[in-house]
């Protein structure tokens, strides 16, 4: 395990020759084999968008409990607003802790067209409207923007990733081309009390998918990486870059070559009061609902036969979707 996380610019592989593509996606291999975390830089977002989704979020979450909650999420899609005490991240891992500290509003695809396919959307509504708070009309028009510059960035990190890979950059393409990638803006309020024995902001977990781009802020009480002696490892907060995390599948894709790595957030010292309020952005690219999962050519030999079975994306991430929600369905 690396003693820090890195910092890997990746304009090289946007605008650069060959030569330099390949450097990057060098850089990019050597960090998902050892840590599954990076920060990259380079990457083309504008920070006038990043501070447009802060700014309309806080106004959101500043909202009274009963008005947020007229977008509380079904329970047959991953649409809307999750409340304080709703959602258990670790039990996505068969850990029951008590419930995270923190209240989400999530989106799915944008502008998903009205077709066989997309109807079609199995174990769940994938394609799902999403709901859109009113009042506030910024804030469609502001989230659409940043969920369109995710799925950019995105694609752009699956065909890093391919290069990374030893195949053709291309190869991930039809399998995220059509993808189920849930957007969440997770708040974590002040702890004016003190969390329940066990309670983090975000309790220990993988992520699900291939990979999560998240945009947090310099709050106390933060991201942190398990290492492999079994401490754990703060992510630094890099005012101009965004975190980039594996998930389950690019783990099982790999053949466990890359790693999708635990992580858990933690909760902030007490004398921080409300200086300790955190926003983070989270994009959980979810690839293509029907994409089969199964070993990479070039992640097995007779060495290192496959080690998982197949799956879809779709199945994948929504088993472990209702297993983090269990503690809602239990009260």
């Amino acid at each position: 395990m690396a003693a820090t996380i890195p910092i890997i610019d990746i304009s090289p592989f946007l605008k650069g020759g060959d030569a330099q593509r390949r450097a990057v996606a060098a850089a990019v291999n050597t960090a998902c084999s050892e840590i599954g975390f990076l920060l990259v830089t380079g990457h083309g977002i504008p920070a006038s968008l990043v501070d447009d989704m802060r700014g309309v979020s806080t106004t959101f979450f500043a909202r009274p409990l009963e008005e947020k909650i007229r977008y509380r999420m079904p329970p047959d899609r991953y649409r809307g607003y999750i409340a304080l005490g709703n959602e258990a991240l670790a039990y996505s891992l068969d850990e029951k802790t008590p419930p995270d500290y923190k209240e989400s509003f999530s989106i799915g695809p944008v502008d998903a067209p009205d077709d066989a396919y997309h109807r079609a959307a199995t174990p769940a509504n994938f394609f799902a409207p999403n709901m859109w708070p009113e009042g506030l009309p910024e804030f469609r028009t502001t989230w659409t923007a940043y969920y369109r510059s995710m799925e950019g960035l995105a694609t752009s990190l699956m065909r890093i990733f391919a290069m990374a890979l030893g195949m053709d950059e291309h190869y991930f393409d039809d399998k995220v081309d059509r993808h189920i990638t849930n957007f969440s803006m997770l708040h974590y309020p002040p702890q004016h009390e003190p969390p329940l024995p066990g309670q983090l902001r975000a309790g220990v977990h993988t992520d699900y998918g291939s990979l999560t781009i998240v945009k947090p802020d310099g709050a106390e009480g933060g991201l942190q990486v398990r290492a492999k002696d079994g401490g754990w490892l703060d992510v630094p907060h890099e005012p101009d870059a965004f975190v980039v995390n594996l998930g389950d599948l690019m783990a099982e894709w790999t053949n466990d070559r890359w790693v999708s790595t635990l992580h858990r957030v933690v909760n902030p010292p007490r004398a921080a009061g409300a200086a300790a309020r955190r926003l983070s952005m989270a994009f959980f690219h979810q690839p293509n609902y029907d994409a089969v999962i199964q070993c990479l050519p070039t992640c097995a030999d007779a060495d290192r036969p496959p080690r998982y079975g197949t799956t879809t994306s779709g199945e994948h991430v929504w088993m472990k979707i209702n297993k983090h929600r269990e503690i809602e369905r239990s009260g």
